[in-house]
């Protein structure tokens, strides 16, 4: 079942502006995933460029037409056409690394230790990372409101 309304989803915005770079999204995204404070297990990651002199996210923008779907060989990467939400299975996941390749920002990466793909799976609509960010850098908005606000932000340039 379709969802007529693609610009009510819900999806994370991140605001650049507000980012401190104290990385307690990536600290509390592994903890709920994985039990255990490690950065490189977030479903998201914080870096710094330096040439704007801000912070940036990288996450799942859960893509109207994901490439990471498309590519999938297993059918494993799955867009859930009413929520808009992008998830991998891990259970049909071959570990092949297609969907990261396949994707512009390059989000799904490789565990390791369960030898599948992971990525951004919206902490089943709590996101902890929107939760627990107190800047509010990172906030839960509508597919909608994210395109208003990145066509203002980034626009601005």
């Amino acid at each position: 079942m379709k969802n007529t309304n693609i610009e009510e989803q819900k999806v994370l915005l991140y605001d650049p502006t507000k980012c401190t770079g104290c990385l307690f999204c990536q600290t509390v995204c592994s903890y709920y995933h994985f039990k255990e404070f490690n950065l490189e297990k977030a479903h998201l990651h914080i870096q710094f460029d330096e040439k704007s002199m801000e912070f940036e996210a990288i996450h799942c923008q859960h893509c109207e037409e994901p490439l990471c779907v498309a590519a999938c060989p297993k059918e494993a990467a799955v867009k859930d056409e009413k929520t808009g939400l992008v998830k991998i299975n891990p259970m049909r996941c071959i570990g092949c690394k297609t969907c990261t390749v396949a994707c512009p920002l390059s989000v799904p990466w490789f565990n390791a230790d369960y030898h599948v793909a992971v990525k951004c799976d919206f902490c089943n609509g709590d996101p902890k990372c929107a939760k627990f960010c107190s800047p509010q850098a990172i906030r839960v908005a509508t597919r909608s409101e994210a395109w208003e606000f990145n066509k203002r932000i980034y626009l601005e340039v």
